[in-house]
């Protein structure tokens, strides 16, 4: 980093890296861990549920643990827990800069607390490691932010450009909360007000003996299809040929016999992705850059690599839309017929494709057996249904929840001088800060997220989202999510620390609007 923030930058990096800073961070996470912020899908409103009111004591604990940021930024709360913090610049011509991440947990699975190495919600410092749900998904990440923003407020820091902080508290349920965030920073802000959204994301790792950080430009879409199956009920002891469970059962092998096709397209994130390794990754086999680098020009040589990627399950997860059988339900008693059956399907929706051919494919794909099991068949909102004569059987499919996802736009990344140019030059100052390395040590590639964030409620704030966490991914620390053990290595934790200090002075700097 160079320009007029870099003898700051050095002053912060000292202090972060020393280790009375260390211990201190180490508790400002270790405490947001202790507080158990678990958010539940069958949760009330705010304010007639009270398993929302740990949010009460998270905030107290916020207050304590960053007093500086508390006195010297505004803070808003929006829907009682939804938090928004406005670091105000003396430049308001220029573009803010908008950090997000989200304040709520998954919930531990009570069945497991016996596997976790320390106690789920102790915050255990092991010396190297902080234990607990939410020390890598997302406590990790907002507490890092709120570090960085403390330190450089004693540091007698005053931005040019206005830095604003948003933390929703329901992202693993369901993102009502950032929703209206978005509305909120909408209204003070304006459609397309802000410079770029950093939010979690993958971090970086080795790849073909490279090391790459891999910023999501994009999130896949979402649905949730709703199987359900009805006929008539009945003593068991008179059984028809197929009960509704049977028949659902039928319907789901049929389901995952047909996997949805993938298309891998030179626009998509995935294959820009690959590019960077076919141009960088010193061990990447020489036949599977040759197909890369063909395919970029070649339509024979792009349909090659898309089938030889889609023996690949992770990259086949990626380009394609995914579907899994996450939830089943039927029957009330050994002896009675069940009257109803259901499944759900979880999609994650390829950027190629949308929540109506998602929906259209499912359709398709189920109406032989519809017709094979003489059902009537009702599909994603009734405007489609199909009867069948003297039957009293149906199959209907739905959008179970209501909150089909269309994939996020694209984010830009095709000028040098551009808000991924700036992401990717503080990627590169940090991890050699970090590691006192000089040169070009990694590199910074766009991706996508097959997951989604509390971004995709803030599409009409920026044209640049980026999902990123700036975490190395090889240490273990992204393991545990949403399962027992989850930690994070604190030298991975300072690190991030260091990376939004580091962004924020280099937005702050930037000439970018």
């Amino acid at each position: 980093m160079a320009g007029v923030n870099e003898d700051l930058w050095t002053d912060v990096g000292l202090v972060i890296r020393s280790d009375a800073y260390r211990l201190r961070a180490v508790e400002w996470l270790s405490q947001a861990v202790r507080i158990p912020t678990e958010t539940f899908d069958d949760m009330g409103p705010v304010g007639s549920d009270n398993r929302w009111d740990v949010f009460g004591a998270f905030h107290d604990y916020l207050r304590a643990a960053f007093p500086l940021t508390h006195s010297n930024l505004e803070l808003t709360t929006v829907n009682t827990y939804g938090i928004i913090f406005v670091w105000n610049g003396s430049n308001d011509t220029k573009k803010p800069l908008l950090l997000a991440g989200h304040q709520d947990v998954v919930p531990v699975d009570l069945a497991t607390i016996d596997d976790w190495v320390y106690p789920p919600y102790s915050g255990y410092y092991d010396g190297q490691r902080i234990w607990g749900r939410g020390a890598s998904d997302d406590k990790n990440g907002l507490i890092s932010i709120l570090a960085s923003v403390e330190t450089l407020l004693e540091a007698s820091f005053e931005p040019t450009r206005t830095i604003v902080l948003a933390f929703g508290f329901d992202e693993e349920s369901r993102g009502e909360s950032a929703k209206k965030l978005g509305v909120e920073l909408e209204k003070r802000h304006g459609k397309g007000a802000f410079l770029m959204i950093i939010d979690e994301g993958d971090g970086f790792e080795e790849k073909f003996g490279t090391i790459f950080a891999i910023p999501a430009v994009a999130e896949k879409g979402y649905l949730d299809v709703k199987i359900e199956v009805t006929t008539p009920g009945g003593h068991s002891s008179l059984p028809p040929e197929h009960t509704s469970i049977g028949i659902l059962a039928g319907l789901l092998v049929e389901l995952e016999s047909k996997p949805h096709p993938m298309r891998l397209e030179r626009r998509s994130p995935v294959f820009l992705t690959l590019q960077c390794f076919a141009d960088h990754a010193e061990g990447l086999p020489a036949s599977l850059r040759d197909s890369i680098k063909r395919a970029s020009h070649s339509k024979e040589a792009l349909l090659d690599l898309e089938r030889q990627l889609a023996v690949d399950k992770t990259y086949g997860s990626l380009i394609g839309t995914t579907q899994s059988i996450t939830m089943i339900d039927g029957g009330i008693k050994a002896n009675a017929l069940p009257e109803q059956a259901w499944a759900l399907i979880n999609h994650r929706i390829s950027t190629e494709s949308s929540v109506e051919e998602t929906m259209a494919y499912d359709a398709d794909t189920l109406r032989p057996l519809a017709q094979a099991f003489n059902l009537t068949y009702i599909t994603f909102g009734g405007n489609t249904t199909e009867q069948r004569t003297g039957s009293s059987r149906t199959l209907r499919l739905s959008d179970a929840w209501g909150t089909a996802l269309e994939p996020a736009p694209v984010t830009p990344i095709d000028r040098e001088t551009s808000p991924y140019a700036l992401l990717a030059g503080t990627i590169k100052a940090t991890y050699n800060l970090h590691r006192d390395l000089t040169g070009d040590n990694i590199v910074v590639s766009p991706g996508i997220l097959a997951g989604n964030t509390d971004t995709q409620s803030y599409w009409n704030l920026s044209e640049y989202i980026f999902r990123y966490n700036h975490q190395d991914s090889s240490n273990g620390d992204m393991t545990g999510l949403h399962t027992v053990n989850e930690y994070i290595t604190v030298d991975g934790y300072m690190e991030m620390i260091q990376f939004f200090a580091t962004l924020i002075l280099n937005v702050d700097e930037s000439t970018l609007p």
